[in-house]
């Protein structure tokens, strides 16, 4: 017995000793890494921007906004939230390098989610996950996203990353293979989602860029969604309202800003924010959402009230437009919108993924319903 145990210890202290790089795979290796050539993705259609002529490509605000916004909504602008990448190729294997921003991090949401990448590829008609890419500890970050495929020519998307900026993207592709504009309509072109609102809209605090409820939106009615969320920031700045007014044709407005608005933030601004979208779309649908009822609500009592009021003023708003003969608006109570077991935050504020889906759940019928009214 006592040699037993000694021969034990002398076999685990060796394997110790090897380091991670001798220890037994869980999965048998494949081929050698083949020849990559990578491929600035600033070639291929970016979708989920206002506009083209933004101060950086993966950015989400136009140059003109330097100095004439807040510098936290500025510095908010420059992440990548909503912005994804379409292409599609016949490599057998894919690697995405990519550069970020600020290399941003948070003690509430995942590396993948904050400046991480998201691929997806269409599978019969459906986007469907391939995973998701974590960065490295630098700025910048090289990942193999897929490898051992059969070559059959495919259509991807790429989501870039929700919380900080990405300076540069690339695409790695097998030697030899074809890279190449997407073939496929998806999402289907014309009369964006136009979304506004808080770090709830911007992404917080999905596990990956494909999570965020924008995102799952987008993929379920295969249409573009353009996330104007800012973490802290959603505060019917005017010249927002400037900018979502400027999209040429919108399916829909959707106004999520109430968690970042005190009470007399939308008594004061919220209708003027709205009479600039009314004059460049007078008809097209608005769509009010309230503060969720955050986890802790039950228990806290000044918050509790202190949000109850907010959603007052803001159903106030569209009850006043609403008699003032406006009849493209929609409103969605608070009640239900991420269930009711208070499983669906990581903080009691942010949504986990469980609180994306949910959300997501929630909008997609009234959407569907404002979409269908502006045909």
């Amino acid at each position: 017995m006592k040699r037993s145990a000694l021969l034990v210890a002398v076999l685990f202290a060796a394997f110790v000793s090897a380091g991670a790089q001798d220890a037994p795979k869980l999965y048998a290796e494949s081929n050698a890494e083949p020849e990559y050539v990578y491929t600035d993705a600033s070639v291929f259609p970016l979708y989920g921007k206002v506009t083209e002529d933004t101060y950086d490509r993966y950015g989400r605000l136009p140059g003109y906004l330097k100095g004439k916004i807040r510098d936290g909504l500025w510095d908010l602008g420059r992440h990548s939230a909503g912005l994804y990448i379409r292409f599609r190729t016949d490599s057998k294997s894919i690697r995405i390098k990519w550069e970020s921003l600020t290399k941003f991090a948070m003690n509430h949401m995942t590396a993948a989610g904050v400046r991480g990448l998201d691929l997806y590829a269409l599978d019969g008609g459906q986007w469907r996950s391939v995973r998701g890419l974590q960065p490295g500890r630098g700025a910048e970050s090289d990942v193999r996203a897929v490898r051992n495929m059969d070559g059959q020519m495919r259509e991807y998307m790429l989501y870039l990353s929700l919380y900080d900026g990405v300076k540069s993207v690339s695409i790695g592709t097998e030697k030899g293979s074809v890279l190449e504009a997407p073939a496929v309509e998806s999402p289907k072109s014309g009369k964006p989602i136009v979304m506004y609102g808080t770090s709830i809209l911007q992404g917080g605090c999905a596990n990956r860029p494909g999570m965020a409820f924008t995102a799952i939106l987008g993929r379920w009615l295969d249409r573009e969604v353009i996330n104007l969320g800012f973490s802290g920031n959603g505060r019917l700045d005017y010249e927002i309202a400037d900018l979502m007014a400027a999209v040429p044709d919108p399916a829909v407005f959707v106004l999520d800003n109430v968690p970042n608005c005190k009470k007399e933030q939308i008594e004061e601004r919220e209708e003027n924010f709205i009479a600039i979208l009314r004059k460049a779309h007078p008809t097209v649908p608005i769509i009010f959402v309230e503060n969720p009822d955050f986890t802790d609500l039950w228990l806290d009592n000044v918050s509790r009230e202190a949000i109850k009021a907010k959603n007052d003023a803001h159903r106030a708003v569209y009850e006043k437009l609403r008699k003032a003969g406006d009849k493209n608006l929609f409103y969605v109570p608070a009640e239900g919108l991420i269930g009711n077991d208070g499983e669906a935050t990581v903080d009691g504020t942010h949504f986990t993924d469980l609180g994306m889906l949910r959300y997501a759940e929630t909008l997609a019928p009234v959407l569907k319903k404002a979409i269908k009214k502006n045909r």
